[in-house]
């Protein structure tokens, strides 16, 4: 053992409920899967692609629904050949199957209690088919992933839903979920052009095949007969026609697409349809052929004001027949609850309760159609009673993108500020339901009643132009009073939207769990009954997804219901959404956001020292703590708000021992000597051979412990230079501060960044000034990271004071050339700062040398020469410091052509956790490593030295800053190199 490794004692929770949680694991599963299960899977698949411990059962139980299932254990399938394989066990063995991509699904569809199978981390890709009219998609590729490469084409997928940054296009077609303007004409059964399946028995059907007919009657001929009688006796049926499309007149997701049944003539066809909406219950969808759209680029968008719901729902269809793409509505609670969400305006806290507003969007292809829509919705306006009650209301249009950007964020606050603001320990349900449009005002008062009646907090949003209305529940799953409360609500809601709007009672969240009691209800016995029949007839085994759809027992939405114990305070308003996964580093190493808050709630529900949570704890360390790269992009796309990197560190603080803790402040008081001695061993170690190097550190990492000793990589820069480029404080427009990796590690080529930016500053007119005393100052980050809290104190405190004796008290900005050390010294010091130095951080402008080039230096440059192509790096901290822009527009002054890759993410070597951990940064970069070395660049730029490094390692190529090629780029003609040649590109 390590001398130094962690005790995962420190991980184990001070204090929970006094009971143990009703849904606890129990301790008879606190060793994984059971035998022969284990070993069967492993012997057939490979021990890889089976995950048995209990961390990940626990890990893979949640999802974005109120409900629980813990699986026997998790495939992680790599392609057709091993679906298939566990479908044919399942046969074999009278075991069930639940499929399983981003678990964004709201009803529990992702979940299963026997078999789960995981078809995201392989399935994703994106081929666009001739100009972009259609494509085909892996069913593991979200949306906005696949929206990303579309766009390049101007086209776009029909459905959108809110989800889009998370769920994937596998599950957007089993559940057929639409968004804010798919309606009934732009979802997945309306824009699918094929797709291919494997059905239950292992069969494989592609719907474009032109002999998938013929193939299917020999492979299925039973199935096929099935099928095709039930279209029979459907169709016969008068009334039952009628009332099949009368369904699909509004949104419906909720039961088995029976239209498949009128709209195909064939098998095949009818399955097609079928597959749509199925929730994974007749097959593993495999690959999607889309008819795109097309992507109408000039928007226009309102936010308007109405003194009441009635006179917002009575504009609503006419802005429908004005063309409008997207009607979104917010009731007076939710707007006012709205105030929590940065960015809301705040003096709608003060709107009267009866406001409502609408969120009204045109899109056209060009001006001439825009300026027509425009002066359409300006008749509209008109004739409309708006109302402005606080001084932030227009009610205009606008074509400004912030402005538009902005109404959204406020729309989308629904889920935010009633989630994040659910008491502590409460499960939260997000449902939906459909009612023709012409009764929108009603249904919304109804439903507003009937929150209130049962004692939830009333509130409304939704796609007004559809009829489509969300509202949520928090209720505590561990109170049976909660539980019956809830039960109640759900038995009246659905009698109110059956009975009094004959309407659909999931519009776009499909059945799951918690309306498959109600099915019968809806469609009525006959229907029903012939669901049941097409679900014996593709699966007459029962092997896929038992009670997701359909369920007989009357209390079925009541099991599973999953329990929310208290966790940190950090955490604690966590909605286990998974919005935060696909912006994770180490979703396809270890764990995502979600699932270590998810773990750490298990923790919470076991009594102390259970079996299950010593076996939580030991995996907890490496698989939670160790592997989070600490960037935070999970708290850009979490709803509300949560940094589970800073929640790791907190946990990495709570490992370290008194020693540590001491050592690292000494590191931080004595940071000048350290940094000289780290400059002069990197430039020794440019004189040992990388495999030397490399079995020293790795001995050195089993000796003392992995995550305190770097391994050495190939790609460690050379040394920087000892000194500084002279610069002076005389007629300096700004005060340049070379982060302390920049002043140790070297630049690849003969010109460093150092030099690069005084020399680019001084050719634009804007010269700056390096202090003499930069040398043994840092943005904090190195403790800051780890969870030093001492170190990260001293050192958060000594940048803050030199920085205001720089800058002469903030006068002058203080650039910095590294988008990490930005974020560091601009936002991260700040909880650590003591009050008088707080107060100095205040008025300092801190300036990332990114937004510096782009917005001061380059108007007064002159180009004069280009290179041909360039790839660019987006790290983390300019994504929190919204300088992507920036780092396109100097590379765009430099570059004919600049790319930035589709699956461009953090590189999670942050700093030197890509050394203690190499695999996090191999795995995260994965991706966008394959589209970068798919083809080649003049140039591979950024603008962080380390993650520069982390590239490096993971393409082959040579990662630079973009100021570099900034100032070759702008060299007059005949200079001397100042300056330098192109690094060169291994």
């Amino acid at each position: 053992m390590p001398l130094l490794e962690p005790k995962p004692e420190a991980l184990r929770p001070g204090s929970r409920p006094i009971d143990p949680a009703p849904d606890r694991v129990a301790d008879g599963q606190a060793g994984g899967t059971p035998e022969p299960l284990r070993t069967d899977l492993t012997e057939l698949l490979g021990a890889d692609k089976v995950l048995t411990k209990v961390s990940d059962l626990v890990r893979y139980a949640s999802d974005a629904s109120p409900y629980r299932f813990v699986p026997q254990v998790v495939v992680v399938a790599e392609d057709i050949d091993d679906v298939s394989a566990v479908l044919s066990y399942a046969h074999g063995k009278d075991r069930e199957v639940v499929f399983r991509a981003a678990g964004t699904s709201l009803n529990g569809q992702a979940q299963g209690e026997d078999i789960l199978v995981d078809v995201r981390r392989f399935w994703a890709g994106v081929e666009v088919l001739g100009a972009g009219e259609r494509a085909r998609i892996g069913p593991g590729t979200t949306i906005v992933r696949a929206n990303a490469t579309l766009a390049r084409h101007g086209r776009v997928l029909g459905p959108d839903p809110a989800s889009a940054i998370a769920c994937t296009v596998g599950g957007v077609v089993a559940n057929n979920a639409s968004g804010m303007t798919a309606g009934t004409t732009r979802n997945s059964y309306r824009t699918l052009a094929s797709l291919t399946f494997v059905l239950p028995s292992g069969t494989v059907v592609d719907t474009a095949d032109p002999q998938a007919d013929a193939d299917l009657a020999q492979a299925e001929p039973a199935l096929c007969e099935g099928l095709l009688a039930i279209k029979r006796e459907i169709e016969a049926d008068t009334e039952l026609t009628r009332r099949i499309r009368a369904k699909y007149e509004i949104k419906n997701t909720n039961g088995y697409r029976l239209d498949a049944f009128l709209d195909g003539s064939t098998p095949v066809e009818i399955l097609r349809g079928l597959m749509v909406g199925s929730e994974g219950t007749f097959g593993f969808i495999s690959e999607v052929v889309f008819d795109t759209l097309p992507l109408d680029r000039r928007v226009s968008t309102a936010l308007l004001f109405f003194p009441s719901l009635p006179a917002a729902a009575t504009a609503v269809p006419v802005f429908n027949e004005a063309g409008a793409l997207a009607v979104e509505l917010m009731d007076g609670n939710t707007l006012r609850a709205s105030v929590s969400v940065q960015g809301v305006p705040q003096d709608w806290a003060r709107l009267p309760k009866e406001t409502t507003a609408l969120l009204v969007e045109f899109r056209a292809p060009d001006e001439e159609q825009q300026a027509a829509y425009e002066e359409k919705a300006a008749r509209v306006l008109d004739g409309l009673d708006l109302v402005a009650p606080v001084a932030s209301v227009t009610n205009e249009f606008t074509r400004d993108a912030k402005t538009i950007s902005g109404f959204w964020k406020a729309r989308k606050a629904f889920v935010t500020a009633v989630g994040g603001s659910r008491p502590s320990g409460t499960t939260l349900i997000t449902e939906d339901f459909a009612v023709p449009p012409g009764r929108l005002a009603e249904a919304c008062e109804a439903l507003l009643e009937l929150q209130t009646r049962h004692g939830f907090d009333a509130a409304v949003a939704g796609h007004a132009a559809h009829g489509n209305l969300h509202f949520l529940l928090a209720f505590d799953a561990g109170k049976p009073a909660d539980v019956d409360r809830y039960a109640a609500f759900m038995d009246d809601f659905c009698t109110l939207t059956v009975e009094r709007f004959d309407g659909s009672l999931k519009a776009e969240h499909a059945t799951g769990r918690n309306i498959a009691p109600f099915l019968e209800l809806e469609w009525g016995p006959r229907a029903t009954e012939l669901m049941w029949r097409t679900k014996q007839v593709i699966d007459p085994d029962g092997v896929l997804a038992p009670r997701i759809v359909l369920d007989r027992d009357p209390k079925a939405h009541l099991r599973g219901l999953k329990t929310i114990p208290k966790v940190e305070l950090i955490a604690d308003p966590c909605i286990e959404c998974g919005f935060c996964e696909s912006t994770c580093p180490s979703e396809d190493l270890t764990t995502t956001p979600r699932q270590r808050i998810v773990l750490r709630r298990e923790m919470m529900r076991q009594p102390s020292g259970s079996p299950v949570e010593d076996e939580l704890i030991e995996a907890y360390g490496y698989d939670a703590v160790d592997t989070c790269a600490g960037d935070s992009t999970c708290k850009l796309a979490c709803p509300v708000g949560i940094d589970t990197g800073a929640y790791m560190k907190g946990f990495r603080h709570a490992r370290h021992s008194p020693r540590e803790e001491k050592v690292a402040a000494l590191t931080a008081k004595n940071f000048k000597a350290v940094e000289a001695s780290a400059r002069l061993a990197v430039g020794a170690a440019g004189k040992i051979s990388d495999r030397l190097l490399r079995g020293v550190t790795t001995a050195a990492r089993k000796a003392i412990r992995p995550d305190l000793v770097p391994e050495w990589l190939p790609e460690i820069p050379a040394a920087a230079a000892r000194t500084m480029p002279r610069t002076a404080r005389a007629g300096a427009t700004a005060v340049y501060y070379p982060a302390c990796v920049n002043r140790i590690f070297g630049t690849p080529g003969d010109v460093s960044l150092p030099q690069a930016v005084v020399a680019v500053s001084a050719r634009a007119g804007k010269p700056v000034w390096i202090p003499d005393d930069v040398a043994g100052t840092c943005c904090a980050t190195i403790w800051h990271s780890k969870g030093y809290d001492e170190g990260n104190t001293i050192m958060a405190n000594r940048i803050v004071e030199a920085a205001w004796g720089w800058t002469a008290g903030g006068r002058l900005p203080l650039v910095v050339d590294a988008s990490s050390c930005t974020l560091g010294i601009a936002h991260e010091v700040v909880p650590y700062l003591t009050d008088d130095n707080r107060a100095l951080h205040a008025e300092l402008t801190i300036v990332d040398s990114l937004v510096w080039a782009a917005e001061e230096l380059l108007p007064h440059l002159t180009v004069e020469r280009t290179i041909g192509s360039a790839v660019l790096h987006p790290t983390c901290s300019m994504e929190h410091l919204g300088d992507v822009d920036q780092l396109r527009a100097v590379a765009e002054a430099c570059a004919d052509e600049v790319v930035i890759p589709d699956d461009a993410g953090c590189c999670a070597f942050a700093g030197d956790r890509g050394m203690l951990h190499k695999e996090l940064t191999e795995s995260a970069t994965a991706k966008e490593a394959a589209e970068v070395t798919s083809r080649s660049y003049d140039a591979h730029l950024s603008a962080n030295r380390m993650c520069e490094v982390g590239m490096d390692h993971a393409t082959g190529r040579t990662y630079y800053s973009v100021l570099v090629e900034l100032e070759r780029a702008t060299r007059p003609a005949g200079a001397g190199r100042a300056a330098h040649g192109s690094p060169k590109a291994r």
